[in-house]
């Protein structure tokens, strides 16, 4: 991870496509007035999800050490819901050292917190070394729920994964990202990574993150 590089994205429709190449949302609707830019936005959504897919807006933001993927995974999560809180204050209320974030029990607690409902999210474990049919199916119908519903998902994973442009990215030791958005009916959801701003955002099939968050949870509502 980078210690030394932070930096502030908005992964809007039109950051992700300027950053990751990414998403469709037509130039006019991020140009537009703010009347006309809603009523596009909103159209645009309505088609996305008859057509199996939705994406959230994200205001990015790049973890500043090493430690701090937790409460950043937290923070960019929460981004999504309008709500702009430091990494410092979400890092003192995880209980985070250099030691990291202990696990995903200790991030659903502050996600219901800041998000202002008890039970906003959830933690689901995935107890075993790799996740099976239906432990992936479970974590599709949870993904495609939670960012209906407006919110963003918070994984815990450990190991290597590809993305589906062959990108490796390898957290051997643990890590916490967003799951912000998703496409053909949650099999490819959309990460949001404060590892690295130079590959913020990327997107994985669910087979591949149910395996990356094995032995490991995430917070869901």
């Amino acid at each position: 991870m980078r210690t030394d590089l932070i930096r502030k994205t908005v992964l809007t429709a039109a950051g992700i496509a300027a950053t990751a190449g990414g998403i469709a949302v037509p130039a006019i609707a991020v140009q537009a007035a703010p009347a006309e830019k809603a009523v596009a936005t909103a159209s645009v959504q309505a088609d996305r999800r008859a057509a199996g897919e939705r994406q959230l807006d994200v205001r990015y933001e790049a973890q500043p050490n090493f430690y701090y993927c937790g409460p950043a995974a937290a923070r960019n999560a929460l981004s999504v819901q309008g709500k702009a809180i430091s990494v410092d204050a979400m890092a003192k209320e995880m209980g985070t050292t250099e030691d990291g974030t202990d696990s995903i029990n200790d991030i659903t607690p502050v996600l219901n917190k800041e998000t202002g409902k008890a039970d906003a999210y959830r933690s689901v474990e995935i107890k075993t070394g790799k996740a099976d049919d239906g432990q992936t199916d479970k974590l599709r119908g949870d993904v495609v729920r939670t960012v209906d519903s407006g919110r963003a998902v918070v994984a815990n994973i450990a190991g290597t994964s590809t993305d589906i442009d062959g990108g490796v990215h390898s957290f051997e030791g643990g890590h916490y990202i967003s799951v912000v958005g998703y496409r053909d009916n949650g099999g490819i959801v959309r990460i949001a990574d404060s590892a690295n701003p130079d590959q913020a955002s990327y997107e994985v099939t669910v087979d591949n993150l149910a395996d990356w968050t094995a032995t490991r949870g995430y917070a869901t509502s």
